[in-house]
């Protein structure tokens, strides 16, 4: 993945509040929603949604910044400390406190030990003829000592992978082709109504192993969408609404996670006022949530002499005061 700071059109220095306005701005233009012709819409949005999700928690972004983690949050490889305790020493060897694994191959199977080594002379490690003999027989070479067959080994690991979906994915079910840690290739159908932190587990897809191959797994994230906000099975939005629609009442288009539908708005409504829409929400085991609208009146993008002119008058000769009960 590119650089969150680019994939945010930020730099470095920018602040937690800066991060948030470049995502919910850059959200709204490159959602699938909006690109529904563009084919690698979901790809830029899926990338966006990682570098705010990477740069917005303070620790991963201070990680990011000193080189720990990459742009994937993966740990990057440090190399080793110089001179430090169980680091390198001058002349190759290690220090006194350098723990490393011992593996052995027995009637019981394969096994392993943590042992601690010392330096030793000419900068080797203290005791490696021990290990050597362990692990390969008493000569120090394979085949002298303890035989091991293939099916010791047993079952193969699991794999553990992260997938993110936006919420209209979340709730109507995708399925997505996804590349493992392993470098495989494989689609992930996800199903409808999968919350946040939810696991998708392909059985047998994992590493091999004698016994079987272990599973994947896939931790599910859904990525906060710009206009709609899940609480529960229910879904929120702020709906924008004309001074005349509030006043006068109408009809209004209203987007949910499916399709948009059409509200009517009863004259003379508030700024504030909720309209709720039966079964409009995130489904859930319990049935599906509803879409909870708030009204927000928007007056026009600029300036009217006109409606300035008509509001002074209303002013002089009908005042009233929405304030009075705080």
């Amino acid at each position: 993945m590119r650089d969150p700071y680019e994939v945010l059109g930020l730099d470095r220095k920018a602040s937690a509040a800066d991060i948030k306005s470049a995502y919910r701005r850059l959200a709204k233009k490159l959602h699938p929603d909006a690109n529904k012709n563009d084919p690698k819409a979901a790809a830029r949005f899926s990338e966006l949604t990682a570098a705010h999700e990477l740069l917005a928690e303070e620790d991963k972004r201070k990680a990011f910044d000193r080189g720990e983690i990459d742009a994937e949050g993966k740990p990057r490889f440090q190399g080793f400390g110089a001179g430090g305790p169980g680091g390198p020493r001058p002349g190759g060897g290690f220090g006194p406190d350098v723990n490393f694994e011992n593996f052995n191959f027995g009637p019981e199977g394969f096994t392993r030990a943590t042992r601690r080594g010392r330096a030793g002379g000419g900068g080797g490690f203290g005791g490696f003829e021990d290990i050597l003999k362990e692990a390969f027989g008493r000569g120090g070479h394979p085949g002298a000592g303890t035989a091991f067959e293939p099916e010791d080994f047993g079952v193969g690991a699991d794999v553990h992978a992260a997938l993110t979906v936006t919420l209209p994915e979340a709730a109507r079910g995708v399925t997505e082709r996804l590349r493992l840690p392993t470098g495989k290739d494989v689609d992930i159908k996800i199903p409808a109504g999968i919350t946040n932190g939810q696991q998708v587990r392909l059985k047998g897809q994992g590493l091999a192993g004698q016994a079987g191959a272990g599973d994947v797994l896939i931790t599910v994230s859904i990525a906060p969408h710009p206009v709609f906000t899940l609480e529960g099975a229910d879904v929120r939005l702020d709906l924008p609404v004309t001074l005349y629609e509030a006043a006068l009442g109408g009809k209004v288009r209203v987007p949910t996670l499916d399709k948009a539908v059409e509200l009517t708005v009863p004259p003379w409504t508030s700024s504030g006022r909720i309209f709720r829409l039966k079964g409009k929400g995130f489904p859930a085991k319990a049935g599906r949530g509803d879409l909870l609208a708030t009204l927000r009146i928007v007056l026009p993008e600029h300036k009217d002499a006109e409606l300035e002119a008509l509001m002074k008058k209303w002013q002089g000769e009908k005042p009233y005061d929405p304030r009075t009960d705080i």
